[in-house]
């Protein structure tokens, strides 16, 4: 489906010095410098797969998505897509492939939603048939029946997210690249998002890379994680065996019953402390549970405790020193 060989990607970027005497030579020599964006990706993605493709600003997630998409031509290397090259078969490849940016928009601002979706109809060349099942289908999963009258500047961020969502698959495209869809969005949206992108490719088998910060969305979509630092891939593999490896550590939570202005537990191994909350890092075997809760509880008046796993973005801000990328 995705074949991507030794890919890279060089931008030359205008170079001003500081002061007006350097800005007034700019003006009749420029000067640049180059920024490798990318350098020698290596990338396999099965039909059906969803995968998270991680790293941090700058790391060259955007870059890859907008090769995949067709958008940017790459300096070097191969990106075979479902047997296009995306940005020499660009017309032929873009029925085969949605795209949804976090922060912008393919659809029109001052028009109701159900016109936007009729001129991609025209755009994509969709007939009829396709058309209005995959309009059902897409109103009825991302609940958009009372949002496609409305003009997309009159909806709330949630709600145009899932108008966009349905736009970039109304030509039932085999594979979907997501960058940053939950950006910004309320709890209650981000939910509606993730479910609907997993029964999607559950029910029609849709590839989908998903470019994302917001690990609760990886956790939740996906066990593949790529990630990219310095413009290379520094893992791919399974998230599960990310966690076995940094989240060994468990950590006890207690909530005091009330606000203590001073915190001395010099014996325990202790991560957060605040006005009215404890967090101990605790053996992994959590033998010392109980002598813990005991301590505490005989300073200090504990109104309720939890157990709980080292997080998800506890475990990638690991990898991330581990690789030397932030």
């Amino acid at each position: 489906m995705i074949k991507i060989t030794n890919l890279s990607k060089t931008f030359k970027v205008f170079k001003r010095g500081k002061g007006i005497r350097r800005a007034f030579v700019s003006l009749f020599k420029r000067e640049y410098t180059r920024v490798e964006a990318l350098r020698g990706i290596d990338l396999n993605v099965n039909a059906g797969e969803i995968v998270g493709y991680i790293g941090p600003n700058g790391a060259g997630k955007s870059t890859t998505i907008k090769i995949m998409a067709g958008i940017l031509h790459p300096s070097g290397g191969e990106c075979v897509i479902n047997g296009h090259v995306p940005y020499l078969n660009r017309q032929e490849y873009v029925k085969d492939i949605g795209v949804v940016f976090g922060q912008r928009t393919q659809l029109w601002w001052d028009v109701p939603i159900i016109d936007s979706f009729e001129l991609l109809k025209d755009i994509y060349k969709i007939d009829d048939k396709t058309y209005e099942d995959n309009l059902a289908y897409l109103t009825e999963k991302l609940n958009l029946s009372e949002l496609i009258e409305t003009p997309l500047r009159q909806l709330s961020l949630g709600q145009r997210m899932r108008c966009e969502i349905a736009g970039a698959l109304l030509h039932s495209p085999k594979i979907l690249f997501l960058d940053e869809p939950t950006i910004g969005l309320d709890a209650v949206s981000k939910l509606a998002v993730r479910d609907f992108i997993k029964k999607l490719n559950k029910d029609k088998k849709v590839t989908v890379i998903l470019t994302t910060h917001d690990m609760n969305d990886i956790d939740y979509l996906t066990n593949r994680l790529v990630l990219i630092g310095k413009g290379k891939i520094l893992y791919d593999g399974s998230l599960s065996y990310i966690k076995k490896k940094y989240a060994s550590d468990k950590y006890l939570v207690m909530n005091l019953a009330k606000m203590e202005s001073k915190i001395e537990l010099n014996d325990l191994d202790l991560v957060e402390v605040s006005d009215y909350t404890i967090k101990v890092r605790l053996k992994s075997d959590l033998s010392d549970l109980e002598s813990t809760i005991k301590l505490v509880n005989s300073k200090y008046k504990v109104s309720d405790f939890s157990i709980k796993d080292t997080s998800l973005e506890e475990i990638i801000s690991s990898l991330y020193r581990e690789y030397e990328i932030i």
